[in-house]
């Protein structure tokens, strides 16, 4: 006689196998060789990050760096020093602020 227990186990059962599409072991290999790679290309790139990823420096970093107040930080910003506002914060690439230092001796 089957009841609904049963239904419910068998139903469960086929359900959990259909589910289980990989092994847990499989995924493990699977994520340790994805980590491999990526640390082997990152290595052959000398590990370095890309341009574009310039660490930002905080008001308080960028003038620590400068040896200057942040009154006179800010009062550069106003006359043209390159910052970005991300959300309430400023932030500056080191590169951009130094370019921008030779630009202003030149002139």
């Amino acid at each position: 006689m089957v009841t609904k227990n049963s239904l419910f186990a068998s139903y469960l059962i086929q359900n959990q196998k259909a589910m289980e599409i990989i092994s847990t072991e499989a995924l493990s290999q699977c994520i340790r060789q994805a980590v491999r790679a990526e640390l082997q290309e990152h290595f052959k790139t000398g590990g370095s990050q890309p341009l574009d990823s310039e660490k930002l420096l905080s008001k308080q970093e960028l003038a620590a760096e400068l040896g200057v107040s942040l009154v006179t930080l800010t009062d550069w910003m106003k006359k043209g020093l390159p910052y970005m506002r991300l959300h309430k914060r400023v932030y500056f690439k080191k590169s951009e602020v130094l370019n921008a230092m030779q630009q202003t001796i030149k002139d």
